[in-house]
């Protein structure tokens, strides 16, 4: 059985959605504050986690950081649900949360993100979000994509933006329980997906430190 914990105002969409909630192979707790999401969390060992990210006592991105540098706790799915202001999307992408939603909520959209986020093998599970820029691109907006594939030579970028091969982009994420890495990578290979774009990354520049991280993060995802 799966368990779902659906933090403050979710709570009302899910009751709406009668197709998630009926079904027997879903346990759906719920909590008003981050506080009280942790302690179910730690008691329950939920397979996923919706929060918005303004929450009482414990708001979303502290949930997720609380979480992410627990080795009892951290091996779960997150979605934060957030404002498409700038400031609550750069809370989204450095907590460490699998994937975001922005407000007002497409409800297949999120339940697609459920759907595939419990699906994903547990070592798979922890997603790195990832804030791209194309590079020599005029006025180009910066954007955010995901990544559960990894390494010291590129990443899988999953995204809904239409890049190119050949495109120069800059890539800022953090790994759970460390530092911001910048790094520029080269797209190499390009995918249509089911929903969105695939493309293969490869780093063109990236520190010795920065290498040390994603090399530990891989070692103790693979185990």
């Amino acid at each position: 059985m799966k368990k779902i914990l659906v933090v403050d105002s979710l709570e009302p969409f899910l009751k709406h959605e009668k197709s998630m909630l009926d079904r027997e192979d879903f346990q759906v707790f719920t909590a008003k504050t981050g506080t009280e999401a942790l302690d179910i969390h730690r008691r329950e060992r939920v397979n996923a986690i919706l929060t918005d990210l303004n929450v009482p006592e414990l708001n979303g991105d502290e949930l997720v950081r609380a979480i992410r540098s627990d080795p009892a706790l951290k091996s779960v799915s997150v979605i934060v649900i957030s404002s498409l202001r700038k400031a609550d999307l750069e809370r989204c992408a450095s907590c460490g949360a699998n994937d975001y939603i922005t407000r007002p909520i497409d409800q297949k959209k999120l339940l697609a993100k459920i759907s595939q986020l419990l699906d994903i093998p547990e070592r798979r599970s922890l997603r790195v979000l990832i804030k791209v820029t194309v590079k020599g691109s005029f006025g180009s907006e910066p954007f955010f994509g995901s990544t559960h594939n990894i390494s010291v030579s590129g990443l899988l970028l999953e995204t809904d933006k239409v890049l190119a091969r050949g495109d120069i982009i800059a890539c800022s994420f953090f790994i759970p329980d460390s530092e911001r890495i910048m790094a520029d990578g080269e797209v190499m290979r390009v995918a249509k997906a089911e929903k969105g774009f695939h493309y293969g990354v490869r780093f063109l520049d990236i520190k010795e430190k920065d290498k040390a991280i994603i090399e530990n993060f891989v070692a103790k995802s693979a185990a």
